[in-house]
């Protein structure tokens, strides 16, 4: 059997239930109706019974094939009637005022109606005697087909894989070494607990190799002290007598005929009595609790040291077998490791490399193997046998799945895991072939997905949430699904083309299908999902226009995508309202504004999502979506208003308008919404709308819950007794929020009565009070009933005078308190006058903006109160009045930030463990003990006044220190000599320091002496130090590698050592303090030097460091040269020089290192050559020279550089030509010339030939010729010219046939575009043209490529019409740009392929444009985004969403 028609046989079994009489007696319908339906149930038991046979038959029999298709369609069909007939139920019900919950035991959604708004009774009748036709019809053909019940056949027995063994199949096994050293060490480890064995399940997908790394620990010389080790292969029946007999068949080397458990497990008792032993279970499918507690009972009898090692798919399984010890979840191998396990049995005789296209063979292999080793030994035997490439290439290139089962071992594995799951699992399951390989998904995404389709199986004692929640973990637990590192899932791609081919014309991805794929083969398709593009336009959805019985219309937004997509209206307004059968409708992610009244008729939708769009409100006639569960709204930031009558959405559950902050009220009718299990956000209206009391009627909410505008309850004294929220046990997050105006309108009273009755369940984690204008909390708020609230954050509460008790809160660890201006003290009562262990699992604590807070008070002496003891973060920011210490005693305290608090002085004395201090606006740091500092590893220290025994500490493991405006250390550090102490001081004591900032010290005249004694500084940055005017070379230390110096006004000159030795220095100290040193020695890689405008010369002498690799100089005004008297570094690779207007030359010699790869100026004006003499280094890559206005040579010609890849000159005004042997430069791909107004022409060689791929001309007066031998140009792309009056005509040659973009703009060319030879640029995707004299366009006498995709015209003063024909042959044109043509009046039909149309100051054609009005918009319609002047046609008032959203 299989797969599909498993799938089918799961369906059938879905509806057996449902026609289950006790369901089927909740219909209030006639007798002869239920007659009839129970008759189908006996049908389709008769069919149900055939289908072994079927599956057999229907490969070689195409009858056979259609009658099982015609079977699934039916079975569709069954489940619409019975959903139709129980929606026409509650709609009546509904419209009579008398609503009804009968039908929940009956559906977990309600489905399908007619496009009537109410279907009648004969309708329905006509209905169910046609299902009975062709039920009775499909009877009759099973008897035509001979289509018989294969009696006890069995699928589990049909795809038994063959039995493992513990005899080695492979010599060696590639990337486990470290699992199987994990392994042996459990299998070795003494139990502490004196247990005599411990079983270690490892647990996997299928096909990733537990069983071979179980056999490999089995044979493994550690455990060869083992004195019984025994294999048996479980596999899917977990039969207690059949794998008992087989363990003791293995201990005592005999058979055993015994046919009772009870002798059996008597003799294995006996056998393993006293000895050691090692177990192997391998493939174990199921067990339960009971048959592991039987099964193990004889080992208890076993030496102490015994271990079972089982071997199983199943987190469950594994689970039971675990106790105390954890699984060992085997992970997918890498790609590197899967291409070994793939060579050895692909390449058993020969040698890899020489094989052809190995590298792409590679690839292709790993991304077949995914990881599974399986998979890359099945495909290496295969292959093996294969001798010619293209054999090879055909296997490689096809699905897996085309293989035969003899042909990979994978397909019996894989199709047992599905065939192991209960039918409500097989749907689920192949629901997940909608989702596109590698798709990471939610949990609560995909059960609500589930749940619109009428996957889960409803129960009466639990939600169908919860049991889709259920089934998901037993999904995950049988190592179907895959956790993600970001907790999402996924499919493996396996299991992805497992579930695709189960599900083979019911479910289809659009943007996975074949080109030339009838639409025939689409009509019976139910569910649709497709990737989102930025435009999506009919062609896409051509598959569907026969498709009328579709249930899911699901576009999947790639991750990458952060902007909205745009999509043909005719989906909207055309598709979709034909679908009347939908249950999942999404148009997420879409730049739509406005939708259809037409939605009234998806009566059925279960699941309707429009996040991410533009619209503005839902209409009214959505109200009538009575079965509507799901209605997604986020991050709908223009949406405006709810319908007004939402209390008709009976059966809604989730609502979420997360980021609909323009909503001002929820409408009427809330209340009603009784099923509601999740509400993003409930906003008080005020005077209208729906009242706050109505929380209480949704009992079953949970999860989030944010209500906003409460300053908008006009009467809480009413209320004053209600308890809204105190029994929504499921509530997990709240956030209460009042608007963020303090004014004399604020009722102080009121708003503490309204926070009163809004106390939650005490399960709630989460807690946010926002704005609230009373001057003290509720009491509840520091209730310890709240023993489960974690994060509680209270914000902006401008009245409060002081904080709750939140230390009685003993499970709280994430505490914040932020912008609450009036408080003064924090004391006793923040921490609980009768708490003696209060703030116990507090992680974190922020204090930000309390402007009048004074002092925090400790805890009364003489008490026995310890506080914060698992703090790890605190954060006091923004509180300029606070004073006094800190709590005494942080004893797990890492990380401490203080940011202008400008008269604490901070004490780190009790802080142990400390490892960063951020302090910065402070009166002063002190520290009490040498030793304060032993945890330290970072340290900023800015803007403050004080230090206190700095120079005694040991700050040995402080790895990175930023200093800035803190004069007083600063002058301790200078002030302080090198002595002899045997404890370092300053900088001295900084023994690990790697990174050290000094910034805003202007007393700082020279770095401290003893900095050269950090032997492990590699960064030093110095910035806005306008006093320091040296560094002295000593005073570096020889690990540095980076030197940033920043800002420093009266920096002037590099210091020669002669100046710094000669007996003079010592005497002219003005002169040294003017200078700069860097020492030729040490470490030094990157030097930047950034706004020193006093500096002159780098080097008057005396070279640069040799080690120097980059050297970076910006806004230098003074700077002359780099060196007067030597070269550059030798191992220089990067030379960047910007903005240094005085400069005149790079080198004293006129020659730059041979090393340089990389070389930038740009802003130098007085420059006027880059080498005189000599020519650019042989190593460079990169040549980039901007705003150089006296540039006149770059050098005399280009020599060698086969490195050189790009080139960018711009803005050089006085530069004439470029240099020769330009067609040298083998490596050339980017050649840009912008703004060099004297450049005539090119050298006569002309461009590289056969590297060239990007050449850009831009605004350059004087040039009169393009290149010589231009077509030649056999890899170019792109080519760009604007702007060059000075060339009026194009090389008779014409363009380079390769060419994929070109863009002309504002050219005096004489010649007529049909002379360009356009049509013969075959590859040609991009056209832009700019300035023309044409009438027509393209000309009678002129063929555009048809390859284009993107057309741009602009600047066609005299253009009337565009040709019908040149356009109507552009059928992969995507983007049209038509600007500046003014007398443009004729607009041709344009292809389906078009996605865009911009249209710029044409007033002629805008007119005949217009939506729904102009003569040539129904020529339009279909392109997905079409624009007038910038302005979206759907949206012409819509805002730029895409810089805004961040902000609301």
């Amino acid at each position: 059997m299989t797969v599909g028609e498993v799938f089918l046989g799961a369906f059938l079994q879905v509806l057996f239930d449902r026609l289950a009489p006790h369901k089927l007696s909740l219909f209030p319908c006639e007798a002869g109706i239920r007659s009839e339906l129970k008759q189908w149930k006996k049908k389709l038991l008769m069919i149900q019974a055939v289908l072994d046979d079927a599956e057999e038959k229907q490969t070689n029999n195409e009858a056979v094939k259609m009658w099982l298709d015609d079977l699934r369609d039916l079975a569709y069909d069954v489940e619409d009637i019975l959903d139709e007939y129980a929606t026409q139920v509650v709609e009546t019900e509904l419209m009579s005022k008398q609503p009804t919950n009968r039908f929940a035991d009956y559906f977990s959604v309600l489905s399908d109606l007619s496009p009537s708004s109410l279907i009648s009774k004969v309708n329905i009748e006509s209905k169910i005697e046609d299902i009975s036709s062709r039920l009775e019809d499909l009877c009759n053909q099973r008897n035509d087909l001979g289509l018989k019940d294969i009696a006890g056949a069995s699928s589990s027995s049909l795809w038994r894989r063959r039995p493992s063994t513990c005899v080695p199949i492979e010599p060696a096994i590639y990337g486990r070494d470290e699992d199987i050293s994990k392994i042996l060490e459990m299998v070795l480890r003494d139990e502490a607990d004196g247990a005599k064995f411990r079983a270690i399940p490892i647990v996997g997908m299928a096909g990733v190799g537990k069983t071979t790394l179980a056999r490999q620990v089995y044979n493994d010389d550690a455990v060869k002290d083992f004195s019984i080790r025994i294999w048996v292969c479980v596999y899917y029946d977990f039969d207690i007598l059949r794998i008992s007999k087989a363990i003791l068949e293995s201990v005592t080397f005999s058979c055993c005929n015994l046919r009772d458990l009870n002798p059996v497990q008597v003799k294995l008792r006996e056998a393993v009595a006293g000895k050691k032993f090692l177990l192997v279970l391998d493939d174990v499918w199921k067990m339960n609790y009971g048959s592991w507690e039987v099964l193990k009972s004889p080992f208890i009898a076993a030496a102490p040291g015994s271990k079972i090692i089982l071997t199983t798919r199943s987190m469950e399984v594994a689970s039971t077998v675990a106790g105390p010890t954890k699984s060992y979840e085997l992970k997918l191998l890498s790609d590197d490791d899967c291409w070994s396990v793939f060579v050895k049995h692909a390449f058993q005789r020969g040698d890899v490399g020489a094989f052809q296209n190995s590298e792409l063979i590679r690839k292709k292999v790993v991304e077949k193997c995914r990881g599974l080793p399986l998979v890359a030994s099945s495909l290496g035997g295969l292959l093996h046998s294969k001798h010619r490439y293209d054999e090879w290439e055909d296997i490689l290139n096809g699905s897996i799945w085309n293989l035969s089962d003899d042909d990979c071992d994978i397909f019996p594995t894989l199709k047992l895991s599905y065939h192991d799951l209960p039918s409500h699992l097989k749907r689920c399951f192949v629901y997940c072939a909608l989702f596109p390989k590698d798709y990471e998904f939610e949990e609560k995404e995909l059960v609500l997905l589930w749940m619109a389709e009428g996957l889960i199986q409803p129960s009466k004692n639990k939600q169908l949430e919860d049991i889709g929640s259920q089934y998901f973990h037993d999904l995950l637990s049988r190592s179907i699904f895959q956790k993600s590192s970001n907790g999402r899932v996924s499919l493996h791609y396996l299991f992805n083309d497992l579930a695709q081919w189960v599900s083979r014309g019911i479910m289809c991805r659009l943007d996975e299908l074949e080109v030339d794929m009838e639409s025939r083969r689409f009509e019976r398709t139910r569910h649709c999902s497709y990737t989102s593009g930025t435009f999506d336009g009919t062609t896409k959805f051509e598959a569907l226009q026969g498709v009328a019985e579709l249930r899911t219309f699901l576009p999947l937004s790639p991750e990458h995508l952060s902007f909205r997509c745009f999509i043909t209206s005719m989906v909207l307004f055309h598709l979709l309202p034909k679908c009347k059968k939908l249950r999942v409708m999404s148009l997420a992610g879409y730049r739509i504004s406005e939708l259809p009244n037409s939605i009234r008729g998806f009566r059925h939708l279960r699941y309707l999502d429009f996040s991410n769009t533009n619209i503005r409100s839902l209409p009214e006639s959505a109200s009538s979506l009575f079965n509507l569960q799901v209605l997604m709204l986020r991050n709908c930031f223009q949406l405006k208003k709810l319908p007004s009558n939402m209390g008709t959405l009976i059966n809604l559950q989730h609502l979420d308008i997360t980021g609909a902050n323009l909503i001002r009220k929820m409408p009427l009718g809330m209340k009603e919404l009784k099923c509601l299990r999740t509400l993003s956000n409930f906003i008080v209206g005020k005077s209208s709308g729906s009242d706050l009391q109505d929380l209480k009627n949704l009992k079953f909410l949970g999860g989030r819950l944010c209500i906003s505008r409460l300053h908008n309850v006009t009467a809480p004294n009413r209320y004053t007794r209600e308890e809204i929220l105190r029994e929504k046990k499921n509530l997990e997050v709240l956030s209460l929020n009042w608007r963020s105006q303090f004014d004399d309108s604020r009722n102080e009273e009121a708003e503490k009565n309204v926070l009163d009755m809004l106390q939650p369940h005490k399960n709630l984690k989460e807690l946010t009070v926002r704005c609230y204008g009373g001057t003290r909390f509720s009491s509840w708020i520091g209730d310890p009933a709240l023993s489960t609230m974690v994060i509680l954050n209270l914000e902006s509460c401008m009245n409060c005078t002081s904080l709750p008790s939140l230390g009685l809160l003993s499970r709280l660890k994430n505490l914040s308190i932020r912008r609450m201006k009036r408080i003064k003290s924090i004391g006793y009562e923040f921490y609980g006058e009768t708490c003696s262990k209060p703030f116990q699992y507090l992680e974190t604590l922020h204090f930000e903006d309390l402007q009048e807070w004074e002092n925090w008070e400790p805890v009364r002496e003489n008490e026995d109160v310890e506080i914060f003891p698992c703090l790890q973060e605190l954060v006091i920011s923004s509180c300029p009045k606070l004073s006094g210490k800190l709590p005494d005693y942080l004893p797990s305290l890492e990380k401490l930030v203080i940011y202008f608090c400008e008269q604490l002085v901070v004490s780190s004395s009790s802080f142990p463990v400390l490892c960063n201090m951020d302090i910065n606006g402070c009166k002063g740091v002190t520290w009490t003990n040498p030793n304060d500092c032993d945890s330290l590893k970072s340290m900023k220290l800015l803007n403050i006044s004080m230090f206190e025994n700095c120079l005694k500490q040991d700050f040995q493991k402080v790895e990175s220190l930023e200093i800035g405006n803190c004069e007083e250390l600063m002058f301790l550090w200078q002030k302080n000599e090198i002595c002899l102490e045997k404890q370092p001081q300053g900088l001295r004591s900084f023994t690990f320091l790697r990174k050290l900032i000094i910034e805003k010290c202007n007393a700082l005249t020279s770095l401290p002496r003893e900095m050269n004694h950090t032997t492990c500084l590699e960064t030093l940055r110095i910035e806005d130090c306008h006093s320091l005017t040296f560094i002295m070379k000593s005073q570096l230390p020889l690990s540095l590698k980076l030197l940033e110096i920043k800002n420093c006004q009266n920096l002037r000159l590099l210091l020669d050592d002669k100046y710094e030795t000669s007996p003079s220095s010592s005497s002219s100290s003005s002169d040294i303090q003017k200078e700069f040193v860097v020492d030729n020695s040490g470490s030094l890689k990157f030097l930047h030097i950034d706004h020193c405008p006093s500096l002159t010369c780098l080097s008057s002498s005396n070279q640069l460091p040799a080690t120097l690799a980059q050297l970076e100089i910006r806004h230098c005004s003074q700077l002359k040269i780099l060196t007067s008297r030597s070269q550059l570094p030798a191992k220089l690779t990067c030379l960047k020089i910007e903005d240094c207007p005085e400069l005149t030359t790079l080198s004293s010699r006129f020659q730059l290192p041979a090393t340089l790869t990389h070389l930038e100026i740009d802003g130098c004006s007085k420059l006027k050559s880059i080498v005189t003499s000599g020519q650019l280094p042989e190593a460079l890559e990169l040549l980039q020279i901007k705003r150089c206005p006296k540039l006149e040579s770059i050098a005399e010609k280009f020599h060698n550089n086969k490195s050189l890849k790009d080139i960018l000159i711009s803005k050089c005004e006085n530069l004439k030509s470029i240099p020769g042997s330009l067609n040298t430069l083998s490596s050339l791909t980017d050649i840009c010339i912008f703004d060099c107004a004297s450049l005539a022409s090119f050298p006569e060689e002309g461009l590289p030939s056969t590297s060239l791929n990007n050449a850009l001309i831009h605004r350059c007066e004087n040039l009169n010729v393009l290149p010589n031998r231009w077509h030649s140009l056999s890899s170019l792309r792109k080519l760009s010219i604007s702007e060059c009056p000075s060339i009026i005509s194009f090389p008779e040659e014409g363009f380079p046939t390769s060419l994929t973009s070109l863009s002309i703009k504002d050219l005096n060319i004489y010649q007529p575009l049909r002379e360009w030879g356009l049509h013969k640029l075959t590859s040609l995707l991009e056209l832009k043209i700019s300035g023309s004299d044409e009438v027509t366009f393209p000309g009678l006498e002129m063929m555009l490529p048809t390859s284009l995709t993107l057309l741009t015209i602009k600047s066609f003063h005299h253009l009337k019409y565009l040709s019908s024909k040149g356009f109507l042959s552009l059928t992969s044109l995507e983007s049209l740009t038509i600007s500046g043509c003014q007398n443009l009046i004729f607009f041709p039909g344009m292809p389906s392929s078009l996605l865009q149309l911009y249209i710029k100051n044409c007033p002629l054609l805008e007119n005949q444009c217009q939506r729904d009005k102009g003569q040539d918009w129904s020529k339009i319609s279909h392109i997905p985004c079409v624009k007038f002047d910038d302005k979206f046609v759907y949206d012409p008032q819509e805002e730029d969403l895409y810089s805004i959203s961040g902000s609301l």
